[in-house]
């Protein structure tokens, strides 16, 4: 049987429920995650240490018991103690509470449990960022869609001339007595080579991922060992794990190339820096939402970097093939990071600032059609 508190954890919004004394006294997860705490590290504290919102006063939440009412703020700025701040619609209603008290019957000297009803305020939280980087997320999964479609189109038509010129050369090649011509025709046909390379690497991995429950950990550990090996002792790598992440259903080897690509765009950025380092960080997202679908448990991996930043006119076109801030880069490591994530049923964002760029990848600990 489905209990309440499986249902309130099953919600996206986020729900606070106060005593009468306007001390917490329960967080679902999806408030839990908001807030940055847990229900049970909440518990019995007073409201205004798990968040703080201007109308959200003592007055107005006493008021609101009192009275019976309810009230509803839009786009008010919620402040967390650890000092960070979103924007929220949240609706504070009064509700009655059933909780155990112990009654005593006065025909029998043992005491026994009746149920009481407390009066209570139940706070909704509707995080409006939340609703605007869904809608973010949605436009860049159209955008991915699209471009891995016109990636493959033109990777058709190309690919097909490609083979032509490369045989009419080779069958050209057998006509030629003198070697000095001959070498004309192995420069035709090492160069379509090289352009059917180009081409391969912009569709990414050409077979479906081998799912299987790995330890995210092993990965970002083998990438940093590949990182300090192609540049021995340059850069400083810091981690912060979380220890508690559990196996996530992965390709090990997709997951360690998309992580890899993105280790090096920073190893790169970082030439010249002084203490050049990156950190590599994971953990637990709880009701997070990629594209469409809704996950009850991802796994978040921050990749950041202290480097100079990437230039704002860069930022909106990363993931596009050919895309690159370096004039040696080939611009095809972030759109075969995205393609390998798309097909995990992943997310790739970026935030970047002079001092502090990082890259964040979410993954769902279960596949949806790991069967498939």
């Amino acid at each position: 049987m489905v209990s309440a508190q499986d249902i309130l954890n099953s919600q996206a919004t986020a729900i606070v429920l106060l005593t009468r004394e306007l001390n917490v006294s329960y967080l679902n997860q999806a408030a839990e995650a908001l807030l940055e705490i847990s229900s049970a590290r909440s518990e019995h504290q007073p409201y205004a240490s798990v968040l703080t919102e201007a109308s959200l006063t003592h007055e107005s939440l006493r008021h609101a018991l009192e009275s019976n009412q309810s009230f509803t703020k839009r786009r008010g700025c919620i402040s967390l103690p650890g000092g960070n701040a979103f924007h929220a619609d949240y609706t504070v209603s009064p509700v009655q509470v059933a909780v155990l008290a112990e009654a005593r019957i006065e025909s029998e000297p043992a005491c026994d449990f009746a149920p009481v009803c407390h009066a209570s305020l139940l706070i909704e939280i509707q995080p409006l960022d939340r609703l605007l980087r869904i809608d973010r997320d949605d436009q860049q999964v159209a955008v991915q869609e699209t471009t891995r479609k016109l990636v493959r189109g033109m990777a058709h038509e190309v690919k097909n001339p490609l083979g032509g010129i490369r045989g009419a050369a080779q069958l050209l090649e057998r006509e030629l007595a003198s070697q000095a011509q001959r070498d004309y025709t192995q420069i035709i046909i090492s160069e379509a080579d090289r352009l059917r390379q180009l081409v391969d690497r912009m569709l990414g991995p050409n077979s479906l991922p081998d799912f299987a429950p790995e330890n995210i950990h092993r990965a970002l550990e083998y990438v940093i060992q590949l990182l300090d090996a192609e540049e021995p002792g340059r850069m400083t790598f810091e981690r912060d794990y979380d220890p508690s992440l559990p196996p996530i259903e992965v390709d090990l080897d997709q997951i360690i190339q998309a992580v890899l690509n993105i280790g090096r765009n920073a190893q790169q950025a970082l030439e010249g820096i002084a203490a050049p380092t990156i950190t590599f960080s994971t953990r637990i997202i709880r009701q997070f939402t990629i594209g469409q679908v809704r996950h009850r448990l991802v796994a978040r991996i921050d990749i950041s970097d202290n480097g100079p930043g990437i230039p704002q006119d860069l930022q909106h076109q990363l993931y596009y093939p050919m895309i690159s801030g370096r004039a040696e880069g080939s611009g095809l490591g972030l759109s075969i990071t995205q393609n390998i994530l798309a097909q995990h049923h992943g997310l790739i964002e970026s935030h970047s600032e002079p001092g502090c760029t990082t890259f964040s990848i979410y993954l769902p600990l279960e596949q949806p059609h790991a069967e498939t």
